[in-house]
């Protein structure tokens, strides 16, 4: 099974989804990385300002750092390889590493609720 790490730039919170202006590419990855985790895949997301312990122990990390600058994020591991550089995976690279249907990535969570009509 793969191994992914998705190293992101500085942001308010830890999915980067939340102020005024939501962008939709971040939404995207959340609701994937989300859908994988909760499938039981080894993924794992790295925000540079909650995390940069992960940033400061990883050596292909530093060496896009030091290649680039933190401009590269988001920086993207496969099986600790750097696949992709300054931009975020696609759900057709995700489906193929988690061999998985594209479809799968933006499920959304569905709440069943009960209500006793008698108890009213």
């Amino acid at each position: 099974m793969n191994k992914v790490e998705i190293f992101d730039p500085a942001m308010c919170c830890s999915t980067g989804v939340c102020g005024p202006s939501v962008d939709p590419e971040l939404t995207r990855v959340a609701s994937a990385v989300y859908s994988l985790e909760k499938k039981g895949f080894n993924i794992k997301r790295y925000q540079l300002t909650s995390n940069p312990d992960k940033f400061a122990e990883n050596d292909e990390i530093i060496r896009v750092f030091k290649e680039k600058g933190p401009d590269a994020l988001p920086v993207v591991l496969v099986n600790d390889k750097c696949v992709k550089v300054g931009s975020y995976p696609t759900n057709e690279e995700f489906a193929a590493w988690f061999e998985v249907m594209e479809k799968e990535l933006n499920e959304k969570p569905k709440v069943r609720l009960s209500i006793n009509l008698n108890q009213l």
